[in-house]
């Protein structure tokens, strides 16, 4: 009976002593001579990060506008992932100016970073080919590209997704992963294109009086570049038509006008010179037998 009575005074009195500990820290903690210093000591950590946050983001604004390899995307993450740095070394210079342990958090953080590790892959592979996409810089905003089999002009990029344009006023979202591991053509990313006309004559045809029409029709274009030259050549003998391949050059934003504007003007012009314009067609002949 006395050994059962000195185990619930110990009890009592390691419960008495636990609390008085406890309580003494609180005080201690929120006392004004300990926690005003603290308080100011964090407004003051506050303030420096974000005085050298906005030093830093002002730096990277200025750099990205005077450089041509610098693309928004890339200036946009630089931004972010310096303000992240920032704000978390911030946030533990706080912590730590009240004493808090930081051990029980950080291993809360980790385990709670692998269950969202999982259910984020996609999110987390297409932030991560953003990244790749800012770096290696493809294209940039208003370049006319094909992803893959869509194509169209680029409207907006992020670290999550490219946004483009069609021709015929659609508006088409791909997430990052999807565009950074496909086959990507810029056709705006360049000094020149060239465009690839056909044009299809009968046999008889003259081809000395072909080529200097066509010739002459495009270098009353504007839009057509003096160098490289025009190509203009038989591409292939079909069974009822010469297949002439054109190939004029002209800048990326007149690839548009030249190409409409040729075929709109090629069949009148060899039309009114003699020169048959093939196309697809069937001659159906008509016999008739004696008496009918």
């Amino acid at each position: 009976m006395e050994n059962s009575v000195t185990v619930v005074e110990d009890g009592l009195g390691d419960a008495i002593s636990f609390f008085e500990e406890f309580w003494m820290e609180i005080v201690t903690f929120f006392s004004p001579h300990i926690l005003v210093p603290r308080i100011v000591i964090s407004i003051v950590i506050v303030i420096v990060a974000l005085v050298i946050r906005k030093i830093i983001v002002r730096m990277i604004n200025k750099a990205a506008s005077r450089s041509k390899k610098m693309t928004p995307v890339m200036a946009s993450l630089m931004r972010k992932t310096i303000s992240a740095l920032i704000t978390l070394f911030a946030a533990i210079a706080v912590i730590q100016t009240f004493g808090i342990n930081l051990t029980p958090i950080l291993a809360g953080l980790g385990i709670t970073g692998v269950i969202l590790g999982f259910a984020l892959q996609e999110t987390i592979s297409s932030f991560f080919s953003g990244v790749l996409l800012a770096v290696n810089n493809p294209f940039r905003i208003g370049d006319y590209v094909l992803i893959d089999t869509v194509e169209g002009t680029v409207v907006a990029i992020d670290l999550m997704c490219v946004t483009l344009a069609t021709s015929d006023n659609k508006k088409i979202t791909m997430n990052n992963k999807t565009v950074w591991a496909s086959t990507i053509i810029n056709y705006s990313d360049v000094d020149k294109r060239r465009v690839d006309l056909t044009v299809s004559i009968a046999y008889s045809s003259d081809m000395s009086k072909v080529r200097p029409l066509i010739y002459s029709l495009l270098r009353s274009y504007p839009e057509v570049l003096p160098d490289p030259d025009i190509t203009i050549e038989v591409s292939s003998i079909n069974d009822s038509a010469l297949n002439l391949i054109v190939r004029p050059w002209t800048k990326p934003d007149d690839y548009w006008a030249v190409l409409w504007r040729f075929y709109g003007e090629i069949i009148p012009l060899l039309n009114n010179n003699g020169i048959e314009v093939v196309y697809k067609k069937v001659n159906v002949d008509v016999i008739s037998s004696p008496g009918q």
